[in-house]
C-alpha cells in the first residue's frame, strides 16, 4: 500500500477513544498514515501514541485555514466533532474531493449537496455508530434475509441502550453516563412519532417515560424503553412501508424511566439560563429551582405531609429521611424518587456548581457528571434488541436478534468500542477498495454492512438470533 494514503480524524472524545486504538494498529499495518486533530492537546497527547506514520494536531475546528489543510493531505476524513459542525467538514471534503465518514444523522445541508457528492465519486457515509448505525446495519441484514426468502414483515421494533453493567449497577437511577452527557438531559425533548397497530401514534415529551414497556435480556435483565423521537422516516429507508408497527426506541432501566418522568415534571431539563450558579451548592440549587417552579405540593406528596412552603419543604424531607437508621432504608425503598433526588444532591451542601449564568438543563447536566460518573473500574453495557414479527407460507413467525456487549473500563467503553469500530472499519475497507458505492449514504446496503458486521464479529460485537413461530 501507499504511504500517502491518510487518515484524518477530528475529535479525539471519549466515543473516539477505541477508534484511535483501531485506526493506529490498522495504519501500522498497512504503512499508511493517520492524524487526529482536536482541541484539547491533554487529551490528543493522552489517546494517541505519536510516530513516523501518526500525528496529533491541535485546531479550532473554526479555523477554516487549518482545517482546509488538513482535509487536503487526507484521503478519508472521519468527523466525531459535535453534529452541527459536521457540515464545515463536509464542505471542505467535497471540495477537496475526500471521502467524509461521520456516527451523526444525515445533516440536511449535506444532503443538500448529495448529487455533487455522487457526481465527484466520493462517498459521504452518515449513521456509521452504534445507533444510529449498528442498528441499520443488523436490522437491514435480518429484513433483507427474511424478504429473500419471500417473508413478509409485519412488525418492525428495534431497542438500544447505553447502560451500566450489573455488577457496577450501585445508585438510584441504575445509571451511568458513558457518552455525551447533553443528550442524556436533553433526551426526548422532541417528543415522539412511531406507528404502531396501522396507527401513526406521536407521544409528548412529558408523556414519553410515562408507559414503561420493557424487555427481557438473556441475563433475565429487565429494561424500560421509550420510542426515539423520529421512526417514520426509517419506513422508507427500511422499505417496510406495509409493516403494521415500526419504532425504534431508547433502553433504560425502569426506574430510570420513572425517575426521568419526574425530572421532566420538576421542569429540571428547563434550557431557559435562570440561575447564577457562583459559589452555589446543588442543595441551594435544588430549593432555588422548587421555590421558583412552585412545586412544594408535588414534593409534600413524596412523604405524604402538607407543607406549603419550599424552603420548609426541603427541611422537612431531609428531616425524614434522617429521623433513624433503621426506617431510613425502608423509606428510601418505598420512595425511589425520593432516593434519585438525594442521590442527585438534594441535601449536597458542600459541591459548588461555579457554571455562570446557567439555565436547570445545565445545572442538572453538571450534576449527572458528578453523581452518575463511570468510575475507573466501573463498565458499562450496550443492550441492542431487534424483534421482527414477519409472515412466511401462510405462517406467522417471530425473530429476536440480541447483542449485549460490557466494556472494558471507563475508557474502553462498550459504547466507544461500538460507535467507533464501525467507523475504523469502514475507513479501512474504503482505502482497500473494498466498500466502492459512492454518494450520500447510510450503512443499509449489502455492501457496506455485509463486510463491516463480519469484522465487527471478529471484536466481540455478534448479535444472537431467535426464531420461533407464532400459533
Amino acid at each position: 500500500m501507499s504511504l500517502m494514503k491518510n487518515i484524518l480524524l477530528f475529535g479525539a472524545g471519549k466515543s473516539a477513544t477505541v477508534l484511535i486504538d483501531y485506526l493506529i494498529k490498522t495504519v501500522n499495518e498497512n504503512n499508511w498514515n493517520f492524524t487526529v486533530a482536536d482541541n484539547n492537546e491533554l487529551l490528543l497527547k493522552e489517546k494517541v501514541t505519536i510516530s513516523n506514520n501518526i500525528s496529533i494536531v491541535v485546531l479550532n475546528i473554526e479555523d477554516k485555514d487549518a482545517r482546509q489543510q488538513l482535509i487536503a493531505k487526507a484521503d478519508v476524513v472521519i468527523s466525531m466533532m459535535p453534529p452541527h459542525l459536521h457540515y464545515l467538514i463536509a464542505q471542505d471534503c467535497l471540495e477537496h474531493n475526500k471521502h467524509l465518514l461521520t456516527a451523526s444523522y444525515v445533516d440536511e445541508k449535506i444532503k443538500e449537496h448529495a448529487t455533487s457528492i455522487q457526481e465527484k465519486g466520493l462517498l459521504f457515509l452518515c449513521e456509521m455508530g452504534l445507533d444510529p448505525g449498528i442498528d441499520h446495519m443488523s436490522a437491514m441484514h435480518l429484513i433483507h434475509n427474511i424478504q429473500e426468502k419471500g417473508g413478509k414483515i409485519t412488525s418492525f421494533k428495534s431497542h438500544c441502550g447505553g447502560l451500566v453493567a450489573p455488577e457496577n449497577d450501585d445508585n438510584p437511577w441504575h445509571y451511568k453516563i458513558s457518552w455525551n452527557p447533553r443528550n442524556v438531559v436533553l433526551a426526548g425533548k422532541a417528543g415522539a412519532i412511531f406507528k404502531n397497530n396501522h396507527q401513526i401514534t406521536h407521544l409528548p415529551y412529558e408523556e414519553l417515560f410515562n408507559k414503561n414497556e420493557s424487555i427481557t435480556t438473556s441475563t433475565n435483565n429487565v429494561y424500560a424503553f421509550y420510542p426515539n423521537r423520529d421512526s417514520l422516516s426509517y419506513i422508507d429507508v427500511y422499505e417496510l412501508q406495509e409493516a403494521e408497527t415500526f419504532v425504534r426506541t431508547t433502553l433504560r432501566h425502569p426506574n430510570f424511566c420513572t425517575g426521568w418522568k419526574n425530572i421532566i415534571a420538576l421542569k429540571l431539563t428547563d434550557e431557559t439560563p435562570a440561575y447564577d450558579t457562583t459559589n452555589m451548592s446543588i442543595a441551594h440549587f435544588f430549593q432555588t429551582h422548587f421555590k421558583k417552579h412552585h412545586t412544594e405540593q408535588w414534593l409534600s406528596s413524596l412523604i405524604n405531609k402538607q407543607v406549603n412552603n419550599t424552603d420548609n419543604i426541603v427541611n422537612t424531607i431531609l428531616e425524614w429521611v434522617n429521623t433513624d437508621e433503621k426506617n431510613k432504608h425502608e423509606k428510601l425503598l418505598a420512595n425511589t424518587v425520593l432516593e434519585q433526588l438525594l442521590f442527585l444532591g438534594l441535601n449536597d451542601n458542600e459541591t459548588l456548581i461555579n457554571k455562570g449564568f446557567c439555565s436547570a438543563a445545565d445545572v442538572l447536566q453538571y450534576i449527572l457528571e458528578k453523581k452518575l460518573a463511570l468510575h475507573n473500574t466501573d463498565k458499562d453495557l450496550i443492550v441492542m434488541l431487534h424483534e421482527i414479527d414477519y409472515i412466511q407460507n401462510d405462517k406467522k413467525y417471530c425473530i429476536s436478534s440480541l447483542l449485549e456487549l460490557v466494556g472494558e473500563d471507563n475508557h474502553k467503553t462498550a459504547m466507544a468500542k461500538t460507535v467507533g469500530l464501525p467507523l475504523g472499519i469502514a475507513a479501512k475497507l474504503i482505502l482497500e477498495n473494498k466498500i466502492q458505492v459512492r454518494g450520500l449514504h447510510i450503512p443499509i446496503i449489502a455492501e457496506i454492512y455485509t463486510p463491516v458486521l463480519a469484522e465487527l464479529q471478529k471484536h466481540g460485537i455478534q448479535f444472537k438470533e431467535t426464531a420461533k413461530s407464532i400459533d
